[in-house]
């Protein structure tokens, strides 16, 4: 019997033809039933056969991809969860499958019509969105590795807190890397299509993977293994830890809900369904966690507001809309409802945040161009700025810069970092760059900070900014004509990482002082790579 759990997670399409067959031998598939004259190939169906494109789907891909095109053996078919996949290419996959998968090929079974009306259908939206909760969420959770049987000591020798997740999406892997000898000491396949980077707990023993495909999967970085996975939602954009290391929270494009999970079992414990006063839902872009608040913030991409939503057993006082008594003498509310929310009225649809050092001040992309400045303290917008292109705050950084803090935001659209001061809330240096970019990272200990400009035609180089003078001033090409981007640093900040984003990629590993090459690690499209201590220390200059 096949273990369904272990089967290749990574897999784009799946047919039930694929699974529980026998081996077949060629010339005896063509043989007669005697063993005579061989019998021609059935020819692909013609459109009279099989007209229409949801009977195609049901008799070719429902058996693993869902009745529904949810998901099951294989991952959903919706036009959310292949953002990253043409439709060009949807069509290859079919016809001509994919190396190293369990899928046939479909191009002597389908003709080109029949295969592009699938590929039509597979990206045509639902007609409502799709129901997702508490008992769906429950059924799919399975424990891999009970908690007894869990090492407890590391069985290896890398310093635990200077270990990195590399995420590589070009075959759904993770490799775990030993950030002194730069070394890997292990390699997993993970879900397919990870959204989002993966969340430390807070002592950095596990880590939290989300896929596009709403997974959520406990990994322990003691023993090396997967212990847990949840499906959290049908399309998950990211997720987050508390800063007590007791929840996460899943925040997802379908349905149109926040997943509240226990981080020890990934049990469900409360699925939030996301909708405005008025009545209309909204798909969540992003949840961070806000440490010293002891909540998550939320982002979201069909109503302007913020939503803050506190954790703790007893929330301060006032604390959202969900708080039904006060203790005058205790200070402490006496009747709450678990996990009350804030909602915050903002001037525009936030996609993503910066957060002050501190986390009392949040700062957001607007969707019109710009930013708006977030008091979390008072609950309003205090300041906005009108910037170039489309910032992405998601990966600007902060630091201090004579005397004052300043944070720098890389930009989508244009070929600009802008240099913002946080006290005057003014725009104080742009930085004319050679293209658009998407990540910049930095580290308190290094006086540089690190910017792509993957989505330009010079996608290979990039940026060296000195933070003090305000200026670019090196431009690195780790590998002429392929792509360069994501920057994360080691935990004292004497090395940083950089990604070869390619298929025969690698990561590039570099003296963060004289900017030297010091080792390369072959990779598979490495996207993205997390340091534990830099990660669950907030360090200045990377991602939280």
């Amino acid at each position: 019997m096949i273990n369904l759990r272990y089967l290749p997670l990574a897999l784009l399409f799946l047919s039930p033809l694929s699974l529980g067959a026998e081996p077949v031998d060629a010339k005896a598939a063509q043989a007669g039933p005697s063993g005579g004259e061989p019998v021609a190939a059935p020819a692909p169906e013609s459109p009279s056969v099989v007209a229409a494109p949801a009977d195609l789907f049901r008799r070719h891909c429902a058996e693993c991809h869902g009745k529904d095109r949810l998901g099951g053996m294989g991952p959903a078919l919706l036009p959310e969860n292949l953002g990253r996949l043409k439709k060009a290419d949807a069509a290859d996959v079919i016809a001509n499958s994919r190396p190293a998968v369990q899928m046939p090929k479909f191009a002597d079974k389908l003709n080109p019509e029949q295969i592009q009306s699938l590929v039509d259908f597979i990206y045509t939206p639902l007609a409502s969105i799709p129901q997702w909760g508490m008992a769906e969420i429950t059924a799919s959770r399975q424990i891999l590795v009970p908690p007894e049987k869990l090492h407890p000591k590391p069985v290896h020798s890398a310093d635990p807190m200077n270990m990195f997740v590399v995420v590589e999406l070009g075959d759904h892997h993770a490799t775990i890397l030993d950030g002194d000898k730069f070394e890997p000491i292990h390699r997993f396949k993970t879900r397919f299509a990870l959204h989002g980077g993966p969340k430390y707990s807070p002592d950095g023993r596990y880590v939290y993977f989300a896929s596009r495909d709403g997974w959520v999967s406990k990994f322990d970085m003691y023993s090396l293994q997967l212990v847990a996975e949840t499906r959290a939602g049908i399309n998950t954009r990211n997720l987050a830890v508390s800063d007590d290391g007791r929840y996460l929270m899943a925040a997802n494009y379908l349905p149109h809900t926040l997943t509240l999970l226990d981080a020890g079992d990934l049990s469900p414990i409360k699925v939030i369904e996301v909708k405005g006063e008025s009545g209309p839902s909204s798909r969540v872009s992003a949840v961070y966690t806000a440490d010293p608040r002891h909540s998550f913030v939320v982002a979201l991409k069909d109503l302007p507001e913020v939503w803050e939503i506190n954790y703790q057993d007893h929330p301060p006082k006032g604390f959202g809309t969900w708080v039904h008594d006060f203790n005058e003498d205790s200070g402490e509310n006496t009747e709450v409802e678990p996990f009350p929310i804030r909602k915050i009225k903002v001037s525009d649809y936030l996609d993503d945040f910066l957060f002050s050092p501190d986390y009392s001040t949040l700062i957001g992309s607007s969707r019109q161009g710009g930013i708006q400045v977030v008091d979390l303290d008072i609950g309003r917008v205090t300041h906005k700025l009108k910037l170039p292109g489309m910032p992405h705050l998601g990966s600007g950084i902060t630091w201090n810069y004579k005397g004052n803090r300043v944070m720098a935001t890389p930009n989508l659209k244009e070929s600009t970092i802008s240099i913002i001061d946080m006290r005057k809330w003014k725009v104080i240096k742009e930085l004319k760059t050679l293209g658009p970019g998407f990540f910049m990272r930095s580290h308190e200990n290094s006086p540089y900070a690190w910017a792509d400009v993957s989505l330009g035609t010079s996608k290979d180089a990039v940026h060296i900014i000195d933070k003090q003078k305000l200026k670019i001033v090196d431009t690195l090409r780790p590998e002429p004509g392929k792509t360069a981007a994501h920057v994360e640093f080691d935990k004292d900040g004497r090395h940083a990482l950089l990604s070869i984003w390619e298929m025969d990629g690698a990561v590039v590993i570099y003296d963060a002082n004289s900017l030297k090459e010091v080792k390369r690690l072959p990779m598979v499209k490495p996207s993205g790579k997390y340091n534990v201590h830099n990660k669950i220390t907030r360090s200045e200059g990377t991602s939280h």
